[in-house]
């Protein structure tokens, strides 16, 4: 199970900041991705085996590595479930 998840935020990563998709599509399911209204940065909720999870746009403003990582051009989304925060970045 844990490599289909790993995929699966792969699979949400690469559509959302690679392919800029306007949805992400996990096995049947669509999920729209939306901006936030302050920093304009895209975002998805999504479902993965009855968990709900935000994949969000790293914000480059902020003072984290995660951001520094973003500012040097690399694409970086943050994944929020049951309120723990996970990075992924390529």
């Amino acid at each position: 199970m844990v490599i289909f998840f790993e995929q699966s935020l792969i699979d949400v990563w690469r559509q959302v900041l690679v392919e800029n998709a306007d949805e992400v599509e996990l096995e049947i399911e669509h999920y729209p991705v939306r901006l936030t209204p302050k920093r304009r940065l895209r975002q998805v909720d999504f479902t993965f085996e009855g968990n709900k999870i935000r994949g969000l746009e790293q914000n480059p403003e902020t003072k984290s590595r995660w951001a520094q990582m973003a500012r040097a051009g690399k694409k970086v989304m943050q994944f929020l479930s049951e309120g723990r925060y996970e990075h992924f970045m390529c």
